[in-house]
């Protein structure tokens, strides 16, 4: 008998997955019936979408896991109906576009590529960037996403130094926890990666505060979440120097409002969200063995931690 997989997500979303979704269940083995309605008592699991018209779960009362679309599960970890296993989305396409968005933008500012960008003016400005080896750049945030994009910029010669709510040891990154270890992480962030989860231990995690502690004239690049930051203080030590750029692509609304200040600052580069996407393909070969392992009795990948929110 096929496992009843519930698509709780938006219609476009829905397009652009059940074909991939279909071909990778079975290619995992997986005899499924697949939609985007069941009675809810015939569930088996749920692959979701935080934005999806699904908000009660206590109706399934036959379903085993719930499996996020999203990396981020901010906005469904607290939901108090939701009692089963929630596995977030950790996907090698998402995390292979979020190296890339990450690096690219690191080399960018490493090299100072906007003051020729924007300098074809006949003024020959002779800049000499330093090596990598000569660069900090700290990354706040050590999950997947973080460590692979760490290890990347490792492999390019950067010192990077990590820093994470629990000790973690990545090689070739300066691994830091703690109140202590994030001083220490911020006092080398000529180039600081924001990649933590929104919990509310991370929400303004860079503030006056923080951004006092690092290099005059650093640069902040945000591909996390749009929570980690303190606006009008990062506003604020854009304006007195404090941080040299800003290069930010998420934020606590979105699409960002057409009169926001980040849209007009010469220091800031708005990017609409696109750091990293998921890709149906790939997702849908984490979702199938996700399924795959619940009807074989075995662990399910990438479950959420309920109280640390990620």
């Amino acid at each position: 008998m096929p496992v009843n997989v519930l698509f709780a997500a938006l219609p476009e979303r829905w397009k652009t997955y059940e074909a991939p979704l279909k071909s990778a269940l079975t290619a995992a083995g997986v005899e499924a019936d697949l939609r985007m309605e069941f009675p809810p008592e015939k569930v088996d699991y749920i692959v979701y979408a935080p934005n999806s018209e699904v908000q009660d779960f206590s109706p399934f009362t036959r379903a085993r896991a719930v499996l996020n679309l999203w990396a981020g599960v901010e906005d469904v970890v607290g939901n108090e109906t939701l009692r089963i296993p929630l596995a977030r989305m950790v996907d090698h396409g998402l995390t292979q576009g979020m190296v890339e968005w990450v690096t690219g933008h690191v080399l960018r500012h490493h090299l100072n590529t906007d003051l020729h960008v924007h300098g074809q003016d006949g003024e020959w400005r002779r800049y000499v960037p330093p090596l990598a080896g000569d660069r900090g750049v700290t990354i706040l945030g050590l999950g997947a996403l973080g460590t692979a994009c760490g290890q990347a910029l490792v492999r390019l010669g950067f010192k990077v130094a990590g820093w994470s709510r629990s000790p973690k040891n990545v090689p070739g990154i300066t691994c830091l926890s703690g109140e202590e270890g994030l001083r220490e992480a911020l006092s080398s962030a000529e180039i600081l990666v924001l990649l933590l989860p929104f919990t509310p231990q991370t929400g303004n995690i860079l503030n006056a505060a923080t951004m006092a502690q690092m290099p005059k004239g650093a640069v902040v690049i945000n591909p996390g979440r749009g929570q980690l930051i303190d606006d009008d203080a990062l506003l604020a030590a854009l304006d007195n120097g404090r941080i040299g750029h800003a290069t930010l692509d998420v934020f606590r609304v979105e699409p960002l409002p057409a009169d926001h200040p980040y849209w007009a600052h010469p220091r800031v580069t708005v990017t609409p969200h696109i750091a990293s996407e998921t890709r149906p393909e790939t997702a849908a070969q984490v979702i199938a063995e996700n399924i795959r392992r619940g009807e074989a009795g075995a662990p399910f990948l990438y479950l959420v931690d309920r109280e640390r929110g990620y």
